[in-house]
């Protein structure tokens, strides 16, 4: 694709995965063939999330096993995935074997999770501490990259403690595949700018989403690649589109529209006004939208998008 800003304008279609569950369907097929579909409709990536507990679904990790062996172009991404309910080790061998098997098509997002009560469940399930979880984060990213340098590694950290450990296959990305972090706000975003390969946030306006991108340009200690998780239902009754958002983030998340709009990035409108809303984050700096998209029919949903919301969209963002 062309480039804007110097980067190339890139676009993502995230699995629905967890939706498919809610709804009782667990059809795994289901999901590599609706990578298949995105990858023959120009899509750059696919997306898959993680929960076990919480909000749960297949697991992001195996799903995108399977995408790998039956895509050959799109990149893998997990949006985002918990690294605090996992071992580094077995993490970053999982991680390491997955780019391998996808040929160096693998990016790492991650996160810590909603700061609630359903997430704080799903920590004390695992045996975790939920007060540690932004810690573990950050010990593991640095144990993941010393493990995926192909040296033996020795780790003496707060959470985590091994000796000699020599990970086996390496990944095939030199250094591992980029880590994508999510977040937003002050301590999140230094956490960004210092650690992190890409910025995969879901800020609820583009004038935000510039503000917070502009700090972590002026901190960042290393290339910080700016995405975007972005959620839209469209319909050409912008009133029922509101509807069938409402009933879907309320099944997903069991919290009111109103609640989960004042802090994700959610659109319900027509085919254009959905383009222009995904414009203004382009313009606002973001390069890579991870699009999650609203529909009963998950591929009649991605075929809808495909034929009226991207042509719309700046001519770098088209297949």
């Amino acid at each position: 694709m062309s480039t804007l800003m110097g980067n190339p304008v890139k676009i993502g279609y995230l699995l629905p995965t967890r939706d498919q569950s809610l709804l009782g369907r667990h059809d795994m097929q289901a999901f590599v063939e609706l990578a298949r579909c995105a990858e023959a409709s120009g899509f750059d990536s696919i997306w898959a999330g993680d929960s076990p507990v919480t909000r749960p679904r297949a697991d992001p990790l195996i799903v995108l096993a399977a995408i790998a062996q039956a895509t050959e172009r799109l990149t893998l991404g997990t949006a985002v995935l918990l690294p605090a309910l996992r071992h580094p080790i077995l993490l970053a061998h999982q991680l390491a074997t997955l780019d391998r098997l996808s040929d160096g098509r693998l990016i790492a997002g991650m996160g810590s999770g909603f700061p609630n009560p359903a997430t704080r469940a799903q920590y004390t399930a695992m045996g975790i501490d939920f007060r540690t979880r932004t810690d573990r984060l950050v010990e593991t990213i640095h144990c993941l990259r010393q493990l995926w340098s192909g040296a033996e590694t020795t780790h003496h950290g707060t959470h985590f403690a091994f000796r000699d450990v020599r990970l086996v296959p390496p990944p095939t990305q030199p250094g591992g595949p980029p880590i994508w972090l999510a977040g937003a706000g002050g301590p999140a975003l230094r956490r960004i700018a210092d650690f992190a390969d890409g910025w995969l946030p879901y800020p609820v306006t583009a004038d935000a989403y510039a503000n917070e991108y502009g700090f972590i340009e002026q901190v960042a200690t290393r290339p910080v690649l700016p995405a975007l998780y972005a959620t839209l239902c469209i319909d050409d009754d912008p009133e029922q589109a509101r509807q069938r958002l409402r009933q879907s983030i309320e099944r997903y998340y069991r919290a009111p529209l109103e609640t989960i709009a004042s802090i994700q990035a959610l659109f319900s409108g027509t085919p254009g006004a959905a383009a222009e809303w995904l414009d203004d984050y382009l313009a606002a700096g973001a390069r890579h939208l991870v699009i999650r998209l609203i529909a009963d029919d998950p591929a009649a949903g991605l075929a809808e998008f495909v034929d009226r919301v991207l042509p719309l969209l700046p001519k770098e963002t088209r297949p």
